[in-house]
């Protein structure tokens, strides 16, 4: 059967590879920019203006390129990048140590996300705090120093230990930090599992003090999804559209004698699939790096297990360089996620995507021809909000070409979506009809060529969970300066 499975896939891919996927209106397009031991930012340790700089770069990128969320690593092993009064700042911000720093990189880069009409979601390491040297060079800021009855050490690197409730209590408080003192589109967990192949991962003790009669497999399933539900339930009940997702092992299980002995739940125990069942998670995006018929039947059991919540699948970018995968890998697999209906691609890592590694950002821009809204998050909110009124269309003295309109909403967390078409009859779930998305004021600007076309502009209003209004009445304009 399996061998069945792939021969069908190989037969998909060359039926549809010669062309790029025809691009939704809706779809997750995300990067994880890692920040840690300075991947994809900073490239400069030692100069605030130029890692701005650097960082402007990147998200002007990205939005040239039609991407649309930013998971941006806010704490690696210990450290964060932001402004925290629990956990230093990296020394890749502060040069020479570990510390507090004027310059927040989380709140110029959620500002500067939101400016480019991206999301900005804040993306955490979560139990791993690094290995003796690092922890040396943290001296008494480091975790292991200041809770010592809260980690582990398990092959030379130190571990938050799961098992003990006073860890849910301790990253909790840290995701308070970002929750409360940041405009965060969401909370991301990375690393959110036990270390691997966890036979001798020292927490017999904890186990006996808190097993109550389970396995310890189980009971290690247990604590993450104790944490999960902890840390789901607070965000809810202090903002709810900011979205909660993690990134779990690309495989959640094997299936059929195939992908056994590396997965989720099997290997590091993580049961993400209860999550998504039980309501606790918005969204996963499984970190799916690897081909063939280790790629494609785990996405279809992904989205077996997505109780309908947003599955997003990782893209391996990075293995064009280490494994030497070809550039139409990648682009088969975004092939597939569309054909599915999965809810997009994440990439690992930016910098992979945008040095354009085997010109896969080149082949993206035909895959990414127009912009793209993002999955709405109904089981949170359903309400549709209302549609923008008195578009009014005109061009400038200086001969740009400017969009107006009002909105009638209160919230301030409104983002609208501007359509173009040449006919007054077209479908907003079609991708080659939007112009803009995520734009934060009433407003919209851009240069069009002096010609004989014509078209309607339209404008639609989406709330913090993404639901979409009706349609404004639509505007048409000549882009021709002659009088017609």
């Amino acid at each position: 059967m399996n061998k069945i499975y792939v021969m069908l896939i190989a037969c998909l891919l060359q039926t549809i590879s010669a062309f790029p996927s025809e691009p939704p209106a809706t779809e997750v397009r995300a990067v994880w920019l890692t920040t840690n031991y300075g991947l994809d930012w900073p490239h400069n340790k030692t100069d605030v203006s130029r890692q701005k700089k650097e960082l402007i770069a990147i998200l002007d990128n990205l939005q040239r390129h039609h991407f649309n969320t930013v998971l941006f690593q806010v704490r690696a092993r210990g450290e964060v990048f932001y402004d925290s009064k629990i956990e230093p700042m990296s020394s890749l911000i502060v040069s020479g140590g570990y510390g507090r720093s004027a310059f927040d990189p989380l709140a110029f880069v959620v500002e500067e996300c939101h400016k480019r009409g991206l999301e900005c979601h804040a993306w955490m390491v979560t139990y791993p705090l690094g290995g003796n040297k690092h922890v040396r060079n943290m001296g008494a800021k480091s975790l292991v120093r200041k809770e010592p009855a809260l980690v582990k050490k398990y092959k030379g690197e130190w571990f938050l230990d799961p098992g003990n409730p006073r860890t849910d209590n301790y990253l909790l408080s840290l995701v308070k930090e970002i929750v409360t003192g940041y405009d965060v589109d969401g909370i991301h967990f990375d690393y959110i599992r036990y270390p691997d192949n966890t036979v001798k991962f020292p927490d017999m003790g904890t186990y006996r003090l808190y097993g109550k009669g389970k396995s310890r497999e189980q009971w290690r399933r247990d604590n993450i999804t104790r944490f999960v539900t902890t840390v789901y339930d607070w965000v809810k009940s202090c903002k709810p559209w900011v979205q909660v997702s993690s990134s779990p092992l690309g495989r959640y299980r094997g299936l059929n004698g195939v992908g056994h002995g590396w997965t989720a739940y099997e290997s590091v125990h993580q049961d993400a699939a209860r999550w998504m069942k039980a309501g606790k998670h918005d969204a996963l995006y499984p970190m799916m790096y690897y081909k063939d018929q280790l790629f494609y039947p785990f996405v279809d059991d992904w989205m077996v297990q997505s109780n309908d919540r947003i599955v997003v699948p990782g893209l391996g970018a990075y293995q064009m360089t280490e494994l030497g995968w070809s550039r139409q890998d990648i682009l088969h697999q975004v092939d597939y996620t569309r054909r599915k209906a999965v809810g997009g691609q994440a990439f690992f890592r930016t910098e992979n995507v945008l040095s354009n590694t085997k010109e896969i950002l080149t082949a993206l821009d035909e895959y990414y021809h127009y912009p793209a809204k993002l999955p709405p998050m109904k089981w949170l909110s359903d309400t549709v909000p209302p549609a923008p009124f008195d578009l009014t269309a005109e061009r400038l003295p200086g001969g740009r070409f400017q969009l107006k309109w009002k909105s009638s909403g209160t919230s301030r967390r409104v983002t609208y979506n501007v359509y173009r078409t040449d006919s007054d009859l077209f479908d907003t779930e079609n991708g080659a009809h939007l112009l803009a998305v995520g734009l934060q004021n009433p407003v919209f600007e851009y240069d069009v060529p002096d010609d004989d076309k014509a078209y309607y502009y339209f404008i639609t209003v989406s709330d913090s969970y993404h639901n979409e209004s009706a349609i404004s009445f639509p505007a048409f304009f000549f882009h021709s300066q002659m009088v017609k």
